[in-house]
């Protein structure tokens, strides 16, 4: 469970309320924090190219993090799942990409594509939803993030429609980014400024089985200001 800007590891527990769920599903949670030292808003560093690569940074930190909760909690390998809101979405983004073995599925809240941005500016660009990368060179940056060549994780995504922090194209960008990978049917979301019109799209893949879940409901704020 990754927070977001301004939150805390705590803070986003108790809003979220996940700890209440697990109590009552019987599932281990680990909520890592980010350390102001690393960035003074408290966001994970999604953006820099230190920290969204594979075996380096906040991914390897949060990865040892995972097989420690594993091992020490004797976690099915098989059944684990990430989740972030905002920026925690964005490296939620960068978790599934790069270690895309550790992870049956994942959900990206409020969240931007994986390398959408390699520095500060280009993050503040995007996430005002300019200059996004083609879906096919968001494609081809997920599958240059590990050597893997499959399975994938099953991938949600869910953006507020009216969301003025990070613009909701993220989320059409993020489908994109994933939708060849996952052989996940539909039509193509095009290029740079579209829009998926649909509330509570499912597609679903060759096999039958639904591997791709995007919703965009009708939030007027960023999540993590509600």
């Amino acid at each position: 469970m990754l927070h977001g800007s301004s939150q805390s590891a705590e803070s986003y527990d108790i809003g979220s309320g996940w700890s209440t769920l697990a109590d009552e599903c019987g599932v281990a949670l680990l909520f890592p924090g980010q350390r102001m030292t690393n960035n003074l808003l408290g966001s994970f560093n999604w953006f820099e190219t230190g920290d969204n690569q594979r075996n380096g940074g906040e991914p390897l930190s949060i990865r040892q993090m995972i097989k420690q909760v594993v091992d020490n909690h004797a976690v099915d390998p098989s059944r684990i799942f990430i989740t972030g809101l905002s920026s925690g979405g964005a490296m939620t983004s960068v978790m599934l990409a790069t270690y895309p073995k550790v992870f049956a599925g994942g959900a990206i809240i409020a969240g931007l594509p994986y390398r959408s941005a390699d520095n500060m500016m280009e993050a503040l660009v995007r996430m005002n939803g300019y200059g996004s990368p083609s879906d096919h060179k968001l494609d081809a940056l997920v599958r240059g993030a590990s050597n893997s060549t499959g399975p994938w994780p099953t991938i949600s995504v869910w953006h507020g429609g009216s969301d003025g922090t990070v613009d909701s194209s993220n989320a059409d960008s993020i489908v994109g980014q994933w939708q060849k990978i996952n052989n996940v049917e539909g039509p193509n979301t095009g290029g740079e400024g579209r829009q998926l019109s649909q509330t509570g799209l499912v597609r679903h893949g060759r096999k039958g089985c639904d591997r791709a879940i995007y919703y965009r409901g009708n939030v007027p704020r960023h999540a993590d200001q509600c």
